[in-house]
């Protein structure tokens, strides 16, 4: 059998925040630590999978700015909203998505293509939504690009998007922190970063008005679970908690190396009481 991970990063949900992900990996990097093992849910699936592929901290940065910004919702999806408005004559199903995800799709395809979970340097799972049960699916094989478009796929915004015959959402929907999967692979210590999402400033659109509740809810469940796994975790559970003294929006992706400079600030002041888990553990 594999060895167990001895280091996890798992990062959940939280859009442009969760690039201080990056900024904690560069911190771990200096301090000469590897990383055994990432998960990924939501936004935080577009980092993780960057960091398993090995890709240098800029070409991260990049990839991002092209993934996720305002363009990736401006375009409708017109189909679904005749099919919403004349339910009987368009026949309304579950493909349902106020957004036309063909830019979301060629931006995926692009920055990675090909590329498939057998590709990566660091094993990875991306965490997504079954969206017939509701149940929590770990990804781990196949395009990295179809794992990583399910994982995104926001309720109500982006139509369920199928993998290996699941038709599967927002990995948010049930767990936008899941630091279960790194446990159930006996990860002995795990770095959790993940974060709210934040809500739109104004509610002046029906995506924005979906945006908004999606967000509470997301954010209700993110406080539970996260609560839930720190009492009852079986693994040493560090928490990389990066401050802002500025608000970070879902698509203020001109702060992203604000926001990984806050993300190495906050792993660095961990770092000591990690060293000394690592030391206690035999490693």
């Amino acid at each position: 059998m594999p060895p167990k991970p001895r280091l996890a990063l798992v990062i959940g949900s939280g859009a442009v925040k969760c690039a201080a992900a990056l900024g904690a990996w560069r911190a771990l990097q200096r301090a000469g630590l590897q990383l055994d093992l990432l998960v990924g849910c939501s936004g935080g699936s577009l980092f993780a999978a960057s960091m398993a592929l090995g890709w240098a901290l800029d070409d991260c940065v990049e990839n991002t700015r092209a993934l996720w910004n305002p363009r990736v919702t401006q375009k409708r999806h017109w189909p679904s909203l005749a099919r919403a408005a004349f339910p009987a004559l368009f026949k309304f199903d579950e493909r349902f998505g106020l957004v036309d995800d063909g830019y979301l799709r060629g931006a995926l395809n692009a920055v990675f293509g090909e590329l498939t979970f057998a590709d990566v340097q660091t094993p990875l799972h991306v965490v997504a939504t079954d969206f017939a049960s509701g149940e929590a699916v770990v990804l781990s094989d196949g395009r990295l690009a179809d794992a990583l478009r399910a994982s995104v796929a926001i309720p109500f915004i982006w139509a369920p998007w199928r993998v290996n015959g699941r038709l599967l959402i927002d990995g948010s929907v049930a767990n936008p922190m899941p630091l279960d999967v790194a446990m159930r692979e006996g990860a002995e210590t795990i770095l959790a970063l993940g974060f709210e999402s934040p809500l739109p400033r104004q509610v002046k659109s029906i995506s924005r008005f979906v945006f908004h509740i999606n967000g509470i809810m997301t954010n209700n469940l993110f406080k539970g679970n996260y609560s839930f796994h720190n009492l009852a975790h079986h693994a040493e559970i560090v928490s990389i908690l990066p401050e802002f003294d500025r608000p970070v929006r879902l698509f203020d992706t001109g702060l992203i190396p604000y926001v990984i400079e806050r993300g190495e600030q906050a792993m660095e002041a961990s770092l000591p009481y990690l060293r000394q888990l690592l030391a206690a553990e035999g490693h």
